[in-house]
């Protein structure tokens, strides 16, 4: 943990397609980027400032988000965010995290990142698939 810090950045970036819209969802809903797709970019932009900076066999995942949607992207527009360390304590990773298209700001928010160990994390989660019989 001793080279993750303040400071640390990451970014993510694709284009809005149809599927990545509320309207994938319930053909009722807008056919602009969605809530959905824009926490996942999000959180893909903290993964990427966090993980280059683990030791070997380590990992984070997420376990907290708060983002606001500020604006709308249409099918076939550029959407990016970026993600930056704001705070270390023992495992937990606090981040900010924004997000434009090519127009504005579309989003903003936080998010906390939890950094576990890979095997350990995995064995647990086999035994539950294994208690859920999948």
């Amino acid at each position: 943990m001793e080279n993750i810090h303040p400071g640390l950045e990451g970014e993510s970036s694709q284009i809005v397609t149809l599927e990545l819209t509320a309207a994938s969802h319930d053909p009722s809903l807008v056919a602009a980027y969605g809530t959905p797709a824009l926490v996942a970019l999000m959180e893909t932009a903290a993964h990427y400032a966090v993980q280059p900076h683990l030791p070997p066999g380590q990992t984070s995942v997420g376990i907290e988000i708060q983002v606001k949607h500020l604006a709308a992207t249409p099918v076939g527009g550029k959407v990016r965010a970026r993600a930056v360390v704001t705070n270390v304590e023992g495992s937990t990773i606090q981040l900010a995290l924004e997000a434009w298209d090519d127009v504005e700001k579309i989003g903003e928010g936080t998010h906390t990142r939890f950094v576990v160990d890979q095997e350990r994390f995995y064995k647990r989660f086999e035994q539950k698939r294994a208690k859920m019989n999948l």
